[in-house]
């Protein structure tokens, strides 16, 4: 596999069109060595927006290590700020070669993106702190699932609301069964409209940027050529590189959902939504997932539930209805929880988390595993967001089989489900020969 390797500073200001950069003209000349207070080496893989936020956070709790991007303009200007670290374009470098300087990778990078970083990182044995979604399919998630058991690094991925005081406590309260039998669940968002294009033709193609790395960007998506929207936020909307409103969303707005009820394996999903080309998702939706006593509805691009009571919903949020009472929240991330018999949740017993970066990089250091880690909460929760878009791909009802991970009777759909990767971006094996190490 030929990949860039890591590049200097030098060659960096000599490539990035338009940036400009504060840190010293030289190459990294040194291995990074351990702190005396043992923090974690971190490496950051998307270094603009979302990477921008977690590079942030993670430089209070560890050393910033390497940064990589395909944006070297977004690549020079976090530069200025960490004149020690590695450079890289290409994640494949950072993860392939001898890396015994650093432990862990954050991941904000195109969903499409997601399960290659991920799993070379895991094969690599560093931990693993990656964005909502996980991946971009059932297939990576269900994959990086056993990756993530099977080399047993701590992972994180990042619906922060995990971590909210709030929604644990609420949901611990609607897992003891105060609510009683549940009745119906809704959940929506505002998203996709006036924030990124959904039902859009694919635009003319151009030539890229001199500063972005285009075929690093697309990576294990099939070719295509660059055009104006897609870096470096409006790819969400397109199936090859995002998973539309329900991906971006999701993993926020069903959080509260998923630890509170059983959502593991409906029976059957159904969809219904506005007409799209096949490259885009749609701009509206309503999808149905079917259990045994209830029915969770999600609604998305300003669709919304029937009213109940008195509430005015806002652009995101949730209702979980019981016989004896109902829980509401009005937030993308199920922090604002509250019963509409008014009773309160106060006294509700809960796990207090100390952050959810935190709760991985203490992970790193030998602490418990965070709680919305790959192998026992998000890669099943990703798992389930994305039954969604098979729905919609499907276009309506689908039976779903949890076990084997495909929509019953429908093997048209398996490619969407399982994509194959373009070459030089395939997934590693897992190397079960770490389980028989331990």
């Amino acid at each position: 596999m030929a990949v860039m390797s890591r590049i200097s500073r030098r060659d960096l200001l000599r490539s990035a069109v338009g940036a400009t950069i504060a840190a010293p003209l030289v190459a990294n000349a040194r291995p990074f060595s351990r702190l005396a207070d043992e923090r974690p080496r971190i490496a950051i893989i998307g270094v603009a927006g979302r990477g921008e936020a977690l590079l942030n956070q993670a430089k209070d709790l560890g050393q910033i290590v390497a940064l990589c991007d395909v944006d070297k303009g977004f690549l020079a200007k976090a530069a200025s700020a960490y004149p020690d670290a590695y450079l890289y374009t290409d994640y494949r470098a950072l993860l392939t070669e001898p890396s015994d300087w650093f432990d862990g990778v954050t991941i904000a990078i195109p969903d499409h993106n997601h399960v290659v970083a991920a799993a070379l990182a895991m094969r690599a044995k560093k931990a693993v702190y990656c964005e909502k979604p996980l991946t971009r399919t059932i297939g990576q998630a269900r994959y990086l699932k056993e990756m993530a058991r099977v080399t047993g690094v701590p992972t994180q991925m990042g619906n922060q609301g995990t971590a909210n005081d709030n929604l644990r406590r609420a949901a611990n309260y609607v897992r003891e069964g105060n609510l009683g039998r549940i009745r119906e669940v809704h959940c929506w968002t505002d998203r996709a409209k006036g924030w990124w294009p959904q039902s859009a033709p694919r635009p003319e193609g151009k030539r890229a940027p001199l500063n972005l790395d285009w075929r690093c960007w697309l990576g294990p998506a099939p070719y295509r050529p660059y055009a104006d929207g897609y870096h470096s936020f409006a790819w969400r909307g397109r199936r090859d590189f995002g998973s539309g409103a329900l991906g971006d969303m999701g993993c926020h707005v069903l959080n509260l959902l998923w630890h509170a009820l059983d959502l593991a394996a409906p029976h059957f999903v159904e969809a219904e939504s506005s007409p799209s080309p096949l490259d885009t998702y749609p701009d509206e939706s309503t999808i149905r997932y079917h259990f045994n006593d209830f029915v969770m509805s999600w609604y998305d691009g300003g669709r919304k539930p029937p009213v109940v009571g008195d509430l005015v919903y806002g652009g995101n949020g949730g209702l979980i209805i019981g016989e004896k009472d109902t829980l509401y929240y009005e937030d993308a991330y199920g922090t604002t929880p509250r019963l509409l018999s008014g009773k309160s949740l106060e006294s509700v017993p809960f796990v207090k988390s100390p952050g959810h970066m935190q709760e991985w990089t203490e992970a790193i250091q030998g602490g418990p595993m965070p709680r919305s880690n790959i192998v026992h909460t998000s890669g099943a929760l990703t798992e389930f967001v994305l039954l969604g878009n098979v729905a919609i791909q499907a276009g309506g009802k689908m039976s779903w089989d949890a076990h084997e991970g495909r929509a019953i009777g429908r093997p048209d759909l398996d490619d969407f489900i399982r994509p194959v990767h373009t070459k030089g971006w395939e997934l590693p094996e897992i190397p079960y020969r770490f389980s028989r190490e331990a």
